[in-house]
This record gives structure tokens, sequence and C-alpha cells, in this order.
């Protein structure tokens, strides 16, 4: 059976070379006939993808441990949740999740109004380049990530699931991002098409035709990396949900292009500037998904993280820089198109200027990433750069930004405010909260200028949710409710990040310790097993003013199959002002209790600002009617 799993990867190799081949070839002789052959293409690698991932599936839930891959990564005691989800937790698994992803994404494109409506030039591009994705991704799982590998003898049971990874969190975290870095690749390869047969005229511009997949790629990127550092606060047990970790950085970065891409396109949707650069850009945020995979998969890098050296990082980096000169040469290659921008004191000089921090943001955090390897070139003992330097070079870049959003929706197209009444309030909104925030003690200068924007933000989107004809427009509204969150986000982590109080305590039963103006008492100390592991249970309750807040019980765990590596379980008293969240490190000599205890501020804001981010801009994929370009006094919100 897995023999036909390999044949079924082998066969998808063979469409995704025949059909890109047959594309290419078409367009030499300047033919079309055999487009319907194409096109068949991609359903033969969809549907290769799908049975093979239904396969290997198959093995997960009936723990056939003949495959090397699901002994290595689920057990017998694992549930059947975990053991389904155990597809993507190695490196052969999640590379066939996401070329399943990429796969379906653009069969389902194939099936659109929008792609009926294409010329065959566009069609015949836009299947070569999405065909050499697809051979790519086949010829990786073929030669060197396939998740079929049988082993002899056969285990009598496997390895288990890192019990890092149990988590709801890491569970969906991971084929979120895939769906992310897959649905671009439908808009890149239609740009480059649309580019190369220059037919954006007469069947409407790419980024139009592939909106629904553009607005999906970045919500499915967005909750990815908000539910990858919600897992991380939750189940790492130290405090925090974003570390700058190679790996958390490798999914940012194209996050970053492809946020900046979004703004650089609603000056070409509106203004019809900056054409070619729009095209670079979506090309570079599919291409900076596969660099993102390289630094995960390529040991390049350390991280706790990181799936270490799986012989996949030769291939990537050559697809990586043959992808970064097709972003830079065809389409700067095309005819120029479009007006010079207007001034940066107008709405395009601004969108402009924002997509411009967030580019920068992307490469400072991209080079500082890699500064172990960059640095190589002259230190012998390289080293990586900590999170003082991303905090202190990333984060007044980004309460600029936040300044920048609060502003912008006020700003004309050709220049001026087009609405003196709302950047005034904002900017009152944004002075008293200034002011608040100062006198509450929080005076942290780049917490306070980004928790005050991010204020002058919601104002302004409240009064701009007011207007009819904002609400009449559906990409309106879910880029003012994507800015709303954003904001939510912004206020979390300028009170969560350097506001945070935490204690070790080392508690005897019935003994206290105060932390932030909370007092925690250590009620009991349990101890017990279960189907895998041993644990240990501190059961503490959190006192403020005297009056009991709730009982908090963090667990320390020891898992069978794991060594001696001790795993933490934190528990939460959740708040939408204060939340106390708890982590047991272990007994001292004396048998005692050592916990941390920490007061997180507002922590809770930046989930609820991340799912409104993740939720609200689906109503952007409803259909607007009569896009046209607007005049210097347009009142459109975005």
């Amino acid at each position: 059976m897995y023999v036909f799993a390999f044949a079924l990867q082998l066969i998808a190799l063979l469409a995704a070379l025949g059909g890109g081949g047959l594309a290419l070839l078409q367009l030499w002789q300047n033919r079309e006939d055999s487009l319907p052959v194409v096109e068949k293409a991609h359903l033969v690698i969809s549907g290769a993808l799908l049975l093979a991932s239904a396969l290997l599936l198959h093995a997960l839930f009936w723990n056939d441990f003949s495959l090397s891959y699901v002994a290595s990564y689920t057990d017998r005691v694992l549930p059947v949740f975990y053991r389904l989800t155990a597809f993507w937790a190695g490196q052969p698994g999640s590379m066939l999740f996401w070329a399943l992803a990429v796969g379906l994404s653009g069969s389902a494109f194939a099936l659109t109004r929008a792609y009926r409506n294409l010329s065959r030039p566009t069609r015949l591009w836009y299947w070569s380049f999405f065909y050499v994705i697809m051979g790519f991704f086949a010829l990786i799982l073929t030669s060197w990530s396939n998740p079929f590998v049988l082993q002899t003898p056969v285990p009598a049971d496997g390895n288990g699931l890192n019990p890092l990874l149990q988590n709801p969190g890491m569970i969906f975290h991971p084929p979120l991002l895939f769906l992310g870095y897959g649905g671009f690749a439908v808009p890149a390869c239609l740009a480059l098409a649309q580019c190369l047969s220059g037919q954006s005229s007469t069947e409407g511009a790419w980024f139009r035709l592939s909106r629904p997949f553009i607005i999906l790629a970045w919500l499915f990127l967005t909750a990815g990396i908000v539910l990858g550092a919600w897992w991380a606060y939750m189940e790492l047990g130290w405090g925090g949900y974003w570390a700058w970790d190679p790996v958390e950085n490798a999914s940012l970065v194209p996050w970053l292009i492809a946020t900046a891409s979004l703004h650089t396109l609603i000056v070409e949707d509106r203004r019809g500037k900056l054409g070619r650069v729009n095209v670079s850009m979506m090309v570079l945020t599919t291409v900076s998904a596969f660099f993102a995979t390289y630094l995960v998969r390529s040991g390049v890098i350390d991280s706790v993280h990181a799936f270490g050296d799986g012989s996949v990082g030769t291939p990537l980096t050559i697809f990586v820089l043959s992808g970064l000169v097709i972003a830079l040469w065809i389409p700067f290659a095309a005819p120029k198109t479009g007006k010079p921008l207007a001034g940066l004191e107008s709405r395009e000089g601004f969108l402009t200027l924002v997509a411009w921090v967030l580019l920068a943001l992307a490469v400072i955090i991209l080079v500082a990433t890699m500064w172990p390897v960059i640095s190589k070139l002259w230190s012998a003992a390289p080293r990586g750069l900590d999170a003082r330097f991303y905090n202190r070079v990333c984060l007044p870049l980004g309460a600029l930004l936040v300044v920048m959003m609060a502003a912008c929706p006020w700003l004309g197209w050709g220049g001026g405010l087009r609405n003196k009444k709302g950047f005034f309030v904002v900017i009152g909104g944004f002075v008293v909260s200034a002011v608040v925030i100062w006198a509450l003690g929080y005076r942290q200068p780049t917490a306070l200028v980004g928790a005050s924007a991010a204020v002058g933000i919601v104002l302004g989107a409240i009064m701009l949710l007011a207007d009819k004809a904002n609400r009449a427009q559906p990409v309106t509204v879910g880029a003012l409710g994507a800015h709303m969150g954003m904001a939510l986000v912004a206020i979390g982590i300028a009170f969560s990040g350097p506001y945070t109080t935490d204690r070790e305590m080392i508690l005897a039963k019935g003994e206290s310790d105060t932390v932030g103006g909370y007092t925690a008492t250590l009620l009991e100390l349990g101890e017990g097993r279960r189907a895998d592991h041993e644990y240990i249970v501190a059961q503490l309750q959190i006192f403020k003013d005297g009056k009991s807040l709730g009982v908090v019980s963090p667990e320390r765990r020891l898992y069978d199959k794991f060594g001696s590596m001790q795993f933490s379980e934190v528990d939460v008293i959740p708040g939408l002002g204060n939340e106390i969240y708890a982590s047991l490190l272990g007994l001292d000599e004396n048998s005692k209790v050592v916990v941390k205890v920490s007061v997180e501020p507002l922590v809770n804001w930046l989930w609820i600002g991340g799912t409104l981010m993740c939720l609200v801009p689906l109503v952007g994929l409803r259909r607007r009617k009569n896009p046209v370009s607007e005049p210097d006094s347009g009142n459109s919100a975005a």
C-alpha cells in the first residue's frame, strides 16, 4: 500500500513536469490547442496528493508502525485527535500537507469564474509557474522527504508525540501557516502570468481576480502566527508569547511582506500605480514562505522548534534563489505603467511608506535571524542576536506603524486631510489616552505611543464605520476590522510586554507570597500518574485585597518516552485586566514547591485582537461591484 502511496507522489511529479513542460512548449510555439491537457494535470496532481494524504492518515489512525514516520511521531496511548494531526508534526508529513494545500488552492482557482475569464496565454503562463511549484514539492517528497519510508523490524510501539505538541494551539498552528503559504501561490503565479501575457486590460487585474485567495491566505497566516504565540504562552511555561526565536521569525517575515503587499495593492486598486512593485511583492511573499521552510528544515539555524538537517536545505536554497530572481526580473522587465506617486503627505504616499516600514521590519528580522550564518564570514565563534536587539529595533518601528495606521485613513489621495473633524478627534483620542496612561504610571515611551495610537485607531475605525458608504464596501469593513484587531494586539503588547511582573515563590503547604499586589497561598501539593506520564500538581489560591479570585493548578510532568525531560503545564485565572499566570518549576531540597506566578496586564487583548484580525476581514470576501479608480477627493476609508 505504501509503495502505491509513494507512486502517487511520483505521479504528481510526472504530472507537474509534463503539464509545465507542455505549457511552456505551447507558449514557445505560439499554440494553445493543448491547453485542456495542461489544465487537467492539476487534477492529477491534487488527486494523487489527496489520496497519498489519506493513506498517511490511515496509517496514523491504525498505528501502523511499519511506516517510520508513524513510529517517529505517535504511540499507542496517543489520543486519536493527536495521532491524526501528527500528519504535520514531522518534516515529511508537513511537506506533504503543504503540497496538498497548494495543489488544492490551484484546483479551487481553476473552478472559479475568474479563471474561466482568463485569456489562453495567461492560463498557459499561470500553469507554467504553478507546475514549477508543484513539481518542486513532488521532487522533495519523492527524493529527500518521503513520508512513506518503511522500516523493519516493525516496532511494537512508537516514539510518541512530543508533549509540547500535544496542545490544540500547536496542532492548528502549523496547518494554518501552510494554508497561508499555499494560498499565496495562486495570486503569485497569476501575477507573473498576467505580467508576461499582458492581458490585464481585457481580463481584469490579477489581484482582483485572486482577491479571495489573497484575503484567505493572509487570514490563515495571521491565525497561524497568533495561535503559535498563544501556544508558546500556554505551553512553554515562561509567561511570554514571543521570544524572537528563528522559527517564530521565519513565519513572521512572509506575513510582513504580505501585509506590505496588501497596502501597496490598495494604491494600485484605487490609483492604478505600483503595478510592477505589486507583482514583485506577491512573488516575494511566496518565496519568503519557502525561505521560512528553509530556515526551519535546513539545520542552518539552531532553534528549539527546528526540524534539524533534513537534507532539503540545498534544494530549498536553489528554489528560493531562483524565485528571488524571478520576483525581481520578470515584473521589472515588463513595460512600466501608471503615473508617479503623489507626495508622502497623501494617502497613497502614506500607504507606500507603511509598506516600506513593514518591508524594513522584514529585512531587519531576516538579517538578524540569519546573523549566526552571516557572521561566520568574519567570526570563528558566531553568535545569534538575542531578544534585546529585536525589542530595541523592532518595537519602535512597530509603534511608528501604529501611529501611521491611525493617521492614514484621514489623508486625501492627492494630499491634505479629507476629513479634518475625524482627524482631530483621533488626535484628541491619542493625546487624552497618552495623558491617562502616563498618569497611571505606564511611562515606557514605545508602549505609551503605541497604546495611545491604538486607541486612536479604534476611535477612527468606529467613526468610519458609522458612515453608511463605508459599511457598504465589504473590503473597507474588512480592512477597518483588521486595523481594530491590530490596535487591540498593540495594546496587549504595549502593556503585557514591559509591565508584566513575576516572582518565583518557594512555598510549603499553607504558606503565602505576593506578587504585584496579589497573594498566592499553597493549598495542596499532589502527585499521580496518567497513561503516559507522572505528574505533580500544586494548588494555589490567589487573593487580591483579601478577596479570593480562584485557584490555579499548574503541573510538572515526566513522560515515559522522553527521558528525564520535564514539561510544564501552566494554569491561569483569566481576566480582561490582569491575568494571573502560574507555572510549577519543581520542588526544592526541602520538598517545598517552587512556582512562578506572573501578573500579565491586558494580555488577553492580544488574543481578542488577533481573533478580530482573523475573522472580520472575511467580510471582504463578498464581491465588490464596479471597482473603479478614485479621484483625489475619494471618501473611502481603505
